[in-house]
This record gives structure tokens, C-alpha cells and sequence, in this order.
């Protein structure tokens, strides 16, 4: 996602790991991520995301191996709202706004797929 510009607080480097913890956005959508459970040998990740002035829940990502250039990857997001605009905010998480999110996660990790495939965190 273009406006994805995490800052990396644990550890510093940003390399993905049990308990890293990480934040985006700003303002009302200043969100705190904790990678709470990271299996790689089950491909799957959970992180707590919370939100504060909105919402808090969390993400979970499942990927299967397909074939040499194929993987299927499951996210889903179980979400509550901590605040009345929150209510509202819980809408990008249905349907046809979750689909656009999803999919637009899609196209950025295929623009920066050489990247991924390099990193130590498979």
C-alpha cells in the first residue's frame, strides 16, 4: 500500500519476529501492530492492531504452498470499535471495501515481490 510507512520499534530493524511490535498511520489512524503468534513452519502470522481513537482486533494471515510460483494466502480481521466514529470505521472491513483493501495488499506485495523473496523472514 502506498501509505504503508511502518516505524519499527522492536526490534529496530524491522525484521519480522514473535513480539515485534511496529506502528502506522498518524492521527486518528495511529495504529499500534504486535505480531503476537508467528509460525514459519505453518506459514501463518496473528498481529493485535489497535487503533485507539477507532478501533482495535486482530489480523490473521494464513499462506499454502501451491506450486513453485504459487501461493494462496487467507487474512482476516476481527475488529471492534473503541469509539463511536470507530462504528463508522468498521465499514473498510466489509465487503466491497475489504475486497479493494485486500486486493490493493495484492498488488503491493507484487510490486515489491524481489524484495520479500530476499528477506530472512521465511
Amino acid at each position: 500500500m502506498d501509505a504503508w510507512n511502518p516505524r519499527y520499534l522492536r526490534p529496530h530493524t524491522g525484521r519480522t519476529e514473535q513480539e515485534m511490535v511496529f506502528t502506522t498511520g498518524s492521527g486518528e489512524d495511529f495504529t499500534i501492530w504486535n505480531l503476537v503468534d508467528f509460525d514459519t513452519s505453518r506459514y501463518y502470522s496473528r498481529y493485535s492492531r489497535v487503533t485507539p481513537a477507532l478501533r482495535a482486533g486482530t489480523v490473521e494471515v494464513r499462506c499454502e504452498y501451491v506450486g513453485e510460483e504459487t501461493t494462496d494466502v487467507e487474512v482476516s480481521y476481527k475488529m471492534t470499535a473503541l469509539t463511536d466514529k470507530g462504528v463508522d470505521s468498521l465499514k473498510s472491513f466489509e465487503g466491497a471495501a475489504f475486497a479493494d483493501m485486500i486486493n490493493g495488499w495484492k498488488r503491493s506485495v507484487d510490486q515489491h515481490l524481489d524484495v520479500l523473496l530476499a528477506s530472512d523472514i521465511r
